[in-house]
């Protein structure tokens, strides 16, 4: 089965902890380039958007040689800024790249994409993946997810689930979240007009918003070695790897 999905990766100047991050250029091209790049290597994914609110980015992007959408500036969050650019595109399946990763792995996009074109009968995909030594699973800025024996999430938490009370053999790993999301057009729509719910609220996690509303979500699991980039440092830390030749899988 051939697929071909779309890529739309939401970009703004306007971080909180690191503003102008698209566009932050110390290893020689802009960040949100590197992420093109990656995102080109895919071989599910048959057209790359970035949507974004400043002429800036777009300048960047197109410079590089690829395709950028002005999007509405009142957009709440990353999810309705691709919305708005998928309600153009044809293709029915679209995956969600955030602009902040440009050591994204292909291989986790192609295995996300692929999982929800697979089941039909889900709206939206995303990626879980073991924890990476030294990782710690209790940290709540890692976001943990368990799922159902067909893979289909049950709850993401920033706290520690599951919680191995007896310490079993054989009792479920914690899993980190990624991310990375896939969806049928269609829901995309659907999606974004939902309103808001407790847990959401509570764990500050937007995907919570379609469970508590019956919608589920396919997990795709995968091996996640890249993290993406809020902070300065986090980004100092990404040019001297790429300065030392370490550019990712």
């Amino acid at each position: 089965m051939t697929i071909r999905a779309a890529a739309v990766i939401p970009a703004r100047m306007a971080s909180t902890r690191f503003p102008g991050k698209p566009l932050a250029d110390l290893t020689g091209k802009p960040m949100i380039v590197h992420v093109l790049e990656r995102v080109a290597r895919c071989r599910s994914v048959g057209r790359i958007l970035v949507a974004t609110d400043d002429a800036r980015i777009v300048d960047a992007v197109r410079a590089a040689g690829f395709e950028a959408r002005m999007t509405d500036p009142a957009h709440p969050n990353g999810t309705s800024r691709v919305a708005e650019v998928a309600r153009t595109l044809e293709e029915e399946l679209i995956v969600n790249v955030q602009g902040d990763e440009p050591q994204i792995e292909p291989a986790l996009v192609d295995r996300t994409v692929e999982a929800l074109a697979a089941r039909p009968d889900m709206p939206m995909a995303t990626l879980v993946s073991p924890f990476a030594p030294g990782e710690d699973p209790a940290n709540p800025n890692i976001v943990k997810c368990v799922t159902a024996v067909d893979g289909r999430a049950l709850y993401f938490s920033r706290s520690l689930v599951p919680f191995d009370r007896d310490r079993a053999p054989g009792a479920a790993a914690p899993r980190k979240h990624v991310g990375l999301y896939a969806y049928r057009r269609a829901f995309l729509d659907v999606f974004v007009r939902l309103a808001p719910t407790p847990l959401e609220r509570t764990e500050s996690l937007e995907q919570l918003r379609a469970l508590e509303h019956g919608h589920p979500i396919l997990c795709a699991e995968g091996e996640a070695h890249f993290t993406g980039i809020d902070t300065p440092e986090q980004y100092a830390a990404f040019v001297r790897r790429m300065k030392a030749g370490a550019d990712g899988r």
